[in-house]
């Protein structure tokens, strides 16, 4: 029933240390693999570093809700969702690429 969960390389599930800078403030974030390389990707299609969109994504938190309980789980979480609805995100990219033509 499982075989596909499984039977995935240990490696997917290894987690990493990353460090960021926030506004001159250095701290790390601790995901599994297979998270860094999804938020890679979520990168990629915004155009940016995987630094400067965590970056981005913080400030934009900060500002609709003032605080970030747990910074991690909000990036893992974030991968689902882009995962769940990433025609949703192309067309929103897209959008912004051309208002900014």
């Amino acid at each position: 029933m499982c075989n596909i969960f499984a039977s995935q390389d240990p490696a997917t599930y290894a987690c990493e240390t990353r460090a960021i800078r926030l506004h001159g403030h250095c701290t790390s974030i601790r995901l599994e693999a297979a998270f860094w390389r999804i938020l890679e990707r979520i990168a990629a299609a915004e155009g940016t570093s995987v630094a400067r969109f965590l970056v981005t994504l913080h400030d934009e938190v900060l500002t609709r809700r003032g605080e970030i309980g747990n910074f991690a789980s909000l990036l893992r979480v974030t991968c689902l969702l882009w995962l769940e609805n990433q025609d949703q995100h192309a067309a929103e990219v897209a959008a912004r690429v051309l208002k900014a033509a």
